[in-house]
């Protein structure tokens, strides 16, 4: 789709400003600095007023990168694991059941919020399938979008600090080997993996095409040997830069009104989901099914991109995280408008 004359000023001022924050981020040694710089620098200009424009379609061909390096690291090794994660993943449905019954609540009754932005507001399911289902439902699709972008944000904020501050992570395991290192001929495989998954998956209908069409691709072509890397470091590096890049950007426009009310209400629930989180992920390491910190990212209500790039770097069993998001999000996107009806 071609980009308007009129934003493209706009829109190449934002990937500047988006590279001056990874940069600096980068000198002054933070954790993820390609993801978290980015994603303040673009953060702080929304607030103060700035028009961002990322390059939403530019944005979504990078999470395919996602997409094949977690499809990448299914191998059969991590398929014979699955009946060891069933017990652990028949923890997702109650887990968003409690997120359920305390978000619900908490926007509708203390933050008076409408029936159908509390609800969906509440889901801890994809940002787009969220507002799809809320505006279906009457939500406000405006607030929908605040409050589960102020989740996402504050969650991969949070994570980085917990992760090294108090579990002792570095969070510099390699992401992946350099362009140069790997052969041609996979590189080229990837890309068209990456191209073709999400082709094919928007054609079928599938939620999170960009995601979970390539992953299911490198998966296949992983598990019969086709391929035998994750895409370069360097791709997973602009990946990490969009996605800190399009969380900033959400913000471009809110009011003072939507700061104070709806802004401050997305981070009263997320303090609660975290919370609730935690405890999960404590009972799944007390039950003797994951480590600590693969527990812990495996239940952080973030959302799927920013997990893995989190479990990536920081070492972490990269198949259980993601095993455990993607339960989650088919739980809510399948249970979500069911339950709504039900409510109704």
């Amino acid at each position: 789709m071609p980009i308007p004359s009129k934003s493209l000023p706009t829109m190449l001022a934002t990937l500047a400003l988006a590279f001056t924050g990874g940069f600096v981020f980068h000198l002054l040694s933070v954790p993820l600095p390609w993801l978290l710089g980015p994603m303040f620098a673009c953060l702080a200009a929304a607030l103060g007023g700035a028009k961002l424009n990322g390059p939403p379609v530019l944005g979504d061909a990078m999470r395919t990168i996602l997409g094949v390096a977690v499809g990448a690291s299914i191998t059969p090794d991590v398929v014979a694991r699955v009946p060891e994660m069933a017990t652990s993943l028949m923890l997702i449905p109650p887990f968003i059941l409690v997120i359920g019954c305390a978000g619900y609540p908490f926007f509708r009754r203390v933050c008076g919020l409408d029936k159908a932005t509390s609800f969906y507001g509440a889901m801890p399911g994809g940002l787009q399938d969220m507002l799809i289902f809320g505006e279906e439902a009457g939500g406000n699709v405006r607030h929908l979008s605040l409050l589960h972008a102020t989740r996402v944000l504050i969650v991969v904020t949070a994570l980085p600090v917990v992760l090294t501050l108090v579990l002792g992570l570095s969070l510099d395991q390699p992401i992946g080997a350099p362009t140069l290192d790997l052969p041609p001929h996979e590189l080229g495989l990837m890309v068209v993996i990456a191209g073709l998954g999400w082709w094919g998956a928007k054609k079928v209908g599938l939620f999170g095409a960009s995601i979970l069409g390539p992953m299911i691709l490198a998966a296949v072509a992983s598990l019969t040997g086709i391929i035998h890397s994750r895409p370069p470091a360097e791709a997973i590096l602009l990946a990490q830069y969009f996605i800190g890049l399009n969380i900033g950007v959400k913000y471009v426009g809110v009011t003072w009104g939507e700061l104070t009310r709806i802004v401050l209400a997305g981070i009263g629930y997320t303090l609660i989901i975290m919370i609730i989180a935690f405890c999960f992920a404590e009972a799944a390491v007390f039950l003797g099914l994951a480590p600590q910190a693969s527990a812990l990212l495996a239940f952080s209500p973030g959302g799927q991109a920013e997990m893995t790039v989190l479990a990536i770097v920081a070492g972490v069993d990269l198949a259980y995280v993601v095993t455990h998001h993607l339960t989650r999000i088919v739980v809510v996107i399948v249970g979500a408008p069911i339950a709504a009806k039900f409510l109704r």
